[in-house]
């Protein structure tokens, strides 16, 4: 069993600079690798960690993202799982607490991993529409930045009312969110982040023991983009926003509370006595490309010009491409966090309010090296673009910047039935 005091000790000083090569290396030398990253989704992943523990004594650490933060997966494997270390996007923004009390006062449950961020998601996009006047994903991509970046009046959950007749009144206002400032750099990635270390707290746990919290910014953190000079808003109409989250599949414990979280600003604006109305119309994904094209595509048949969503960039992506982008509707997506959503040729229309796995991996290659003292990895991905380019990120960061070895990159598919050989081939690659 890993020494649980050392894996504790307080993480300082990871940055975001420095970019890393590829890595992809197999065969290393010198036994078993040090540490196994495992990059997934919840029901896939208890079935994978059953096959783990059912070969492993549990030495090795295991460093995990965010897309594998379920409090329920020990009990449902049937082990502590003591030996997981995760990183995960945080709610790290100025009104963090504002939205953490509006959540657990509307649904008697804390928020958790990317709530902050679909709260943050829906929100903006709401305010956008309002900013614009009229159901048009132009015009709402024209007035997210000029909502949420500096340079108006501030606003936070708490005062999202305020915000929202401000913009109304074609006022200059400035969204401060809870997950983060909610400043769209020129990619329309939030310009800064929080990031959390995080262990499972057992078997019947409700929760995953968050050990600290850390913010991150990139080289803007005020952000930059396109912007509309001025904002003509009104009263007296109804806002339309889509909400695409997986409410069943592969992220259906992750995609439930997001789903909460997207609705709460609909429903502040529908339980005010502002002369506006919010129409938000719901589509599940269910975890998979072609549902999430289907809902896509349904929602923008009836007019939605902008989407809270999609959660996974294995779907965000094929939204974005075949639907979002050629009907020229927003996407703000609350936690796709793949390279690849900044790399879309999208016109400006693709936004998103949680970080680039750009930084993700950064994070977790540090993780790896100092906070878990690993000389050497094997990692085993999910079979998508989330999972390959997130395995690749910190690979090459761990490979280049902080000397390890990387013994191989393993990838998996959802839904089988077992994944005992891709764990033997991750436990013995080093031999």
């Amino acid at each position: 069993m890993p020494d649980q005091k050392r894996r504790r000790d307080v993480l300082k000083g990871i940055g975001v600079a420095g970019a890393a090569g590829l890595a992809g290396c197999s065969g290393g030398g010198g036994g078993s690798p040090d540490l196994l990253t495992v990059i997934g989704y919840p029901a896939s992943g208890i079935q994978l960690f059953r096959d783990y523990y059912s070969a492993s004594d549990g030495s090795e650490d295991i460093l995990i993202p965010d897309g594998l933060q379920d409090a329920e997966m020990p009990g449902e494997v049937g082990n502590e799982m003591a030996n997981v270390t995760g990183t995960a996007p945080a709610a790290g923004g100025p009104n963090q607490e504002a939205f953490e009390q509006l959540y657990q006062g509307t649904y008697d449950a804390a928020p958790g991993v990317f709530t902050s961020q679909s709260y943050d998601s829906a929100a903006a996009l709401i305010l956008a529409n309002v900013a614009a006047g009229e159901n048009s994903g132009t015009a709402i991509r024209d007035q997210l930045r000029r909502i949420a970046n500096p340079g108006g009046t501030e606003y936070g959950p708490g005062e999202f009312l305020d915000a929202v007749e401000a913009a109304a009144n074609g006022e200059d206002i400035n969204y401060q969110g809870a997950s983060s400032a909610v400043n769209f750099d020129e990619n329309g990635d939030p310009a800064s982040a929080a990031y959390s270390i995080w262990e499972f707290d057992g078997l019947e746990a409700e929760s995953v023991a968050v050990n600290e919290t850390q913010s991150f910014e990139g080289a803007n953190p005020e952000g930059s983009g396109p912007s509309a000079d001025e904002s003509p808003g009104g009263f007296g109409r109804e806002v339309s926003v889509g909400i695409l989250l997986p409410e069943t599949g592969d992220l259906a414990s992750t995609g439930q509370p997001m789903i909460r979280a997207a609705e709460l600003p609909v429903q502040q604006v529908n339980d005010s006595d502002l002369d506006l109305t919010v129409n938000a119309q719901f589509e599940d994904t269910s975890t998979s490309p072609d549902q999430g094209v289907s809902g896509a595509e349904s929602l923008v048949s009836s007019g939605v010009p902008a989407v809270c969503g999609t959660a996974s960039s294995g779907v965000n992506v094929p939204v974005c491409q075949e639907t979002l982008i050629p009907n020229e509707a927003v996407g703000c997506s609350p936690s796709s966090t793949a390279l690849s959503v900044t790399n879309l040729e999208d016109d400006d229309y693709i936004f998103r309010t949680a970080p680039s796995d750009r930084l993700q991996g950064r994070v977790m290659a540090q993780v790896a090296s100092e906070r878990l003292e690993a000389e050497s990895v094997a990692t085993l991905y999910v079979n998508n673009d989330y999972g390959q380019q997130l395995s690749e990120r910190f690979s090459g960061v761990f490979a280049d910047q902080y000397d390890g070895e990387v013994y191989d990159q393993i990838s998996f598919n959802i839904g089988e039935s077992s994944y005992s050989n891709v764990v033997e081939q991750a436990l013995s690659s080093g031999n």
